[in-house]
């Protein structure tokens, strides 16, 4: 009877202890990693570049970037849209130049047709003389007492011309089958239109430049001024309710000012009576934005946390 043991290796039966061991130490199978408080971005850090906000602004979706980051990816998207453009003219073109080519082969080879058709088809008869006659029939035996030699020779040469890569108009053709430019639908991009429109980088979702709009964090008053603002944990706090910030704490962004508050504070006081409680203003649905934050390293924040790597499947 076998040990009953993680390291027992007498058993007839191939254990999950053993097979998570060895696809460890063999590469194949598919890692798993539950994501801690660590891995994953703060509430006031920018989701492009992952760090502290100095300029931040929000999408009308919730994400939060820093301007310069954003505004940098915008300009990225039009040069590429640029680009593109210019490339889909230039294929149009080419595109054009074919069409008109073609059509142009076309209404030739009608008008060729067309003299032909028109010419007369009787010739002169006329009967071969005698020396002709004789030429003929020295040719037809001069070809029939051809030495087999000399026809082998011959049926070599063609057979080695016909192989051959420098040969038969094929010494400027590359014999590289495997670029890009020798595959069968080289030649055969079709010019497509670009989308002249930008996504956000996170949501997928339209995004312009008038939409992006200017956050405005409240400063934590600890006062403790020997670390530095990115130094601290807790750096910025509701202007309502003074509650501290974090990723734990869902917030929301007023659009008229900028203020990050608590959803808290928005459900118990600002939806009462739908006022700005700093600048007495009237608010819409659409001036609340839900901040969106990022994770905790708990279930009950975070939808996801586990993070998976693919690897080659080990079977058994």
């Amino acid at each position: 009877m076998t040990r009953h043991a993680r390291n027992c290796t007498a058993g007839a039966v191939y254990t999950y202890n053993e097979k998570k061991r060895d696809a460890a130490e063999s590469g194949y199978g598919t890692n798993a990693k539950r994501l801690g408080k660590d891995s994953v971005k703060s509430f006031d850090c920018c989701s492009l570049t992952l760090q502290p906000c100095r300029n931040p602004v929000v999408t009308k979706d919730g994400y939060l970037f820093d301007k310069e980051a954003i505004l940098q990816y915008i300009v990225t998207k039009k040069n590429e849209y640029s680009r593109k453009l210019k490339e889909y003219e230039r294929l149009r073109r080419v595109e054009e130049n074919e069409l008109a080519a073609e059509a142009n082969n076309k209404q030739q080879a009608r008008m060729e047709r067309f003299v032909n058709a028109e010419k007369p088809t009787t010739t002169p008869s006329h009967k071969p003389t005698a020396a002709a006659a004789a030429t003929v029939t020295a040719s037809k035996s001069s070809d029939l007492n051809a030495t087999p030699s000399t026809s082998a020779a011959a049926a070599a040469a063609s057979s080695v011309s016909s192989i051959s890569n420098m040969a038969n108009g094929h010494e400027k053709k590359l014999p590289s089958f495997w670029l890009p430019s020798e595959c069968p639908n080289a030649g055969a991009a079709k010019a497509e239109k670009p989308d002249a429109t930008i996504y956000c980088p996170v949501s997928q979702q339209p995004l312009r430049v008038k939409d992006l709009i200017d956050v405005k964090f409240t400063l934590l008053k600890d006062g403790d001024t020997k670390r530095s603002l990115i130094a601290k944990e807790a750096r910025y706090m509701c202007p309502i309710t003074h509650d501290v910030l974090s990723n734990a704490v869902p917030c929301a962004v007023l659009r008229p000012t900028g203020d990050v508050v608590t959803v808290e504070c928005v459900e118990k006081l600002i939806r009462k009576d739908m006022i700005h409680p700093l600048t007495d203003r009237k608010l819409k649905d659409k001036d609340i934005i839900l901040l969106q934050r990022g994770g905790t390293g708990y279930a009950i924040t975070n939808d996801n946390l586990q993070a998976k790597e693919k690897r080659p499947m080990l079977q058994v």
